[in-house]
């Protein structure tokens, strides 16, 4: 797979081969399903999703467990998650390549991007805005750092490499059917559930 950008690169490397690691927990487990249950309330009627920078299936797992009729897809840019994800959901049903380079004609009711989107070279975000909005003919929920003005920080010694801004917001202004139906955030000292201060948009598509 030719990488388009840097942070391409560093996601499918060594890097993301560590971040593996440390995102298998039972702690995370329980976490997500909490999160899925909130966050997921106010759809109806789901039947499938397909998850957008997957890793090894942390929340496909918390989904599969509220949901256990759904037929899952994931793309996730690491070879080696995506061999560990294939223990999860059939490894047919899972594009190893980045976002960037997604192409399909297929249609999910709910297209998910947690923590994905921050780590994206900024001048291609509207390109992988365009992906996962296509992808959806019901739903797309969006979890991720919120920034009202576009910021770079540093991520575990690196530069470049995590960006906050308001992504839902820009979805939004982007493609005029998509409506907001709900939001929340999710704090990292809850004493029960926490997640890493997400923010999370659940966005529906007027297809009228």
């Amino acid at each position: 797979m030719e990488s388009k950008t840097d942070q391409e690169f560093f996601w499918s490397g060594k890097f993301g081969d560590s971040y593996i690691e440390r995102n298998e927990n039972n702690r995370l487990l329980t976490s997500n399903i909490n999160f899925f249950i909130k966050s997921l309330s106010r759809t109806k009627d789901l039947k499938n999703c397909i998850e957008f920078g997957s890793n090894v299936g942390m929340n496909i797992k918390a989904l599969k467990i509220i949901y256990p009729h759904l037929k899952f897809h994931a793309v996730e840019i690491n070879k080696k998650a995506a061999k560990l994800l294939g223990k999860i959901i059939s490894p047919e049903n899972i594009f190893q390549e980045s976002i960037l380079n997604f192409e399909t004609q297929q249609k999910w009711n709910l297209c998910l991007v947690k923590g994905v989107l921050i780590h994206i070279n900024p001048e291609k975000l509207e390109e992988a805005y365009k992906k996962i909005v296509n992808a959806s003919d019901k739903y797309i929920l969006i979890c991720e750092y919120y920034s009202r003005k576009p910021e770079s920080l540093a991520y575990r010694g690196h530069s470049n490499k995590l960006f906050k801004r308001d992504f839902a917001g820009e979805i939004l202004d982007l493609f005029p059917n998509l409506i907001l139906i709900d939001y929340g955030f999710v704090y990292h000292r809850d004493p029960n559930f926490p997640q890493d201060d997400i923010s999370w948009f659940l966005i529906e598509k007027n297809n009228t």
